[in-house]
């Protein structure tokens, strides 16, 4: 795991300096959908990420959101986002952050989450406790929803399909003390690991999304499930993350009516 763990500092840290230097700088951006981007920095910090990891381990699998070709086929699996909040970095918002995890005979053992402008690491093994640069963080204490701080996000779908996240949104605008919609799920992720934020919803997320993210959300005592309460999977796009006290209120609320 120590050889792993460096090589997904070493990817995260390049890739980090690729969308430092590059911010404000974008050049092409091309459209996967009506609003669904993706810029040259996101494929450079991906190819960066990828060829690091496969120098190293030739052999493993690769899940990564920006690409298409088919990497080996491993109980080795490396899940990659290169560039999470590309809107954000396409419009020289600096939210986003780079989010590598590994994942073992279907199991995650490794995340990562580095926003290289704020100089932020999130790192967790699985059993062994999340931290934020090297020192262990926690999830709030926050025990009523109107007391919590929320956050959430909405799918590129969001003008075609009515499973869009906006009535949720409005319900719990009303019932949290607030909700912030920032557009980088993994940080929304490590942002309530922390105790940021008390508790994280979203629909229609990918697993490159969520595999890091809610690793380090575990291991920071948080509990996370699907919007019914369910057993979470990276592979199931609806996620309730939380600091444990205040998921069932957040799932009474997902699980009302109008």
């Amino acid at each position: 795991m120590k050889e792993f763990k460096k090589i997904a500092l070493l990817a995260a840290e390049k890739a980090g300096k690729i969308l430092i230097k590059n911010l404000g700088k974008v050049k092409q951006i091309d459209y996967k959908g009506i609003v669904n981007i993706v810029t040259e920095i996101d494929k450079l910090s991906e190819k960066t990420i990828i060829d690091i990891i496969l120098k190293k381990f030739p052999h493993h699998e690769i899940l990564a959101e920006e690409s298409k070709e088919k990497y080996n086929s491993s109980e080795y699996k490396w899940i990659i986002d290169p560039l999470d909040g590309t809107t954000n970095y396409a419009h020289g918002y600096p939210v986003v952050c780079i989010s590598i995890a590994l994942e073992i005979e279907g199991e995650i053992v490794m995340g990562l989450v580095y926003d290289p402008f704020r100089d932020e690491l999130f790192y967790a093994e699985k059993g062994k406790g999340a931290y934020l640069n090297n020192k262990q963080i926690h999830v709030s204490k926050t025990d009523k929803l109107i007391r919590s701080l929320l956050s959430t996000g909405f799918a590129y779908n969001v003008r075609v399909t009515k499973n869009n996240n906006l009535v949720h949104f409005c319900k719990f605008s009303l019932m949290a003390q607030g909700v912030r919609r920032d557009g980088s799920a993994a940080l929304d992720f490590c942002y309530t690991a922390m105790g940021r934020f008390d508790g994280f919803w979203e629909m229609n997320l990918s697993a490159w999304d969520m595999a890091a993210g809610s690793l380090i959300v575990e291991e920071a005592g948080g509990k996370i499930t699907d919007l019914k309460g369910n057993n979470f999977s990276i592979y199931n796009k609806n996620v309730v993350a939380s600091n444990s006290i205040i998921h069932d209120e957040m799932l009474g609320v997902i699980a009302e009516k109008g």
